[in-house]
């Protein structure tokens, strides 16, 4: 008999298949000619529109020509067990290591994979925070977002990524300003009581906010920036202290040589300048590129006052998961409970 987490990863495979069947944002898309076998990508939400560009990009290389693909996009966490339970995949690019670490763990991408020159890092971004058209609530940090009234609309951390880095940097704005772990504690029930939506991604979350739901979406700087090239009409900003948000991808034990080709072109100046352009700090600084949707597009990326990071701030993932997000005594976990919002 499967345990536990493996039978929930393949209802998950079955739920995405459902959906490509039906042509959902989570299923499975082909681009590109034909060839040999396509290059299957598994993504986190987020991802899905600028990824377009970057594989579009890559097909025009020379070695990418005759290359094709097939994509999925949904919440990471759901993303990395669909991946567990038997969903196809050559690359897999997700919003956090935890969600890497389980594919390592099942022999599904090799332990290395983190080596490289970025480490394993595909994409980066900050924490920003989404307002209505010119910020009537006048939310410029923080302890803005846990005022009376204020309705907060955020990811659900079981199952996305980009909720877990909210969280963390909504507990980072406390300790990492000299704040004891009990006015963390105390700062993050008002938070989660000021929480009116949790959905399962941060693209669905996105789409909560458009549609009304809530006066402040705690988010991707990128996705904010990417929300305004598609005509969202909305202001983001960045908090003065805020958390560096970074997205590891590898290829999967079973991929070819095209798929490892891809991945290297997702590093490479044209693939990071490709994702800057759609919001994504890039990871080469020499890149400067105009970015529409940005609230200054000539400088699309300023420097937060501080910048907070998962290792140096967190003691990287493996602790922050166990301390903050494991299923029965993480401590977000347990005050998200307590607040009734999971």
């Amino acid at each position: 008999m499967k345990p536990p987490r493996k039978l929930a990863a393949a209802i998950s495979v079955a739920g995405l298949l459902a959906v490509a069947a039906c042509g959902g944002n989570a299923g499975a898309t082909s681009s590109g000619g034909s060839g040999s076998s396509p290059v299957s990508v598994v993504g986190f939400s987020v991802l899905e529109q600028a990824n377009q560009q970057v594989i579009s990009d890559f097909q025009k290389s020379p070695a990418g020509k005759g290359v094709s693909f097939t994509t999925s996009y949904g919440a990471s966490g759901d993303q990395s067990r669909a991946v567990e339970a038997g969903l196809a995949a050559d690359e897999v690019h997700f919003s956090l290591e935890p969600d890497m670490t389980r594919l390592v763990d099942d022999g599904l991408v090799a332990k290395d994979w983190n080596t490289g020159p970025d480490h394993g890092i595909c994409t980066q971004s900050v924490v920003a925070f989404v307002v209505r058209p010119r910020n009537p609530k006048h939310i410029t940090g923080w302890d803005d977002l846990v005022k009376p009234g204020i309705r907060i609309v955020t990811p659900n951390p079981n199952s996305s990524g980009s909720a877990r880095w909210n969280l963390l940097a909504a507990w980072g704005h406390v300790s990492a300003n000299g704040g004891s772990e009990a006015q963390a504690k105390s700062y993050m029930q008002k938070f989660f009581t000021n929480v009116v939506s949790m959905p399962s991604s941060g693209r669905d979350a996105t789409t909560a906010f458009q549609s009304g739901t809530g006066d402040v979406l705690v988010s991707y700087e990128n996705e904010a920036i990417l929300a305004r090239q598609e005509g969202a009409k909305f202001d983001y900003l960045v908090p003065s202290d805020t958390l560096l948000i970074q997205n590891p991808c590898a290829v999967t034990k079973q991929a070819g040589s095209a798929a490892d080709a891809f991945l290297n072109f997702q590093h490479s100046l044209a693939g990071q300048t490709d994702y800057a352009r759609t919001g994504f700090r890039p990871l080469d600084p020499s890149i400067h590129v105009s970015v529409k949707g940005a609230n200054d597009p000539s400088n699309p990326f300023p420097q937060p006052q501080e910048l907070l990071t998962i290792d140096k701030n967190f003691g990287g993932w493996a602790s922050a998961t166990t301390k903050y997000f494991d299923e029965n005594t993480g401590i977000l976990t347990k005050l998200q409970a307590a607040a009734g919002k999971s």
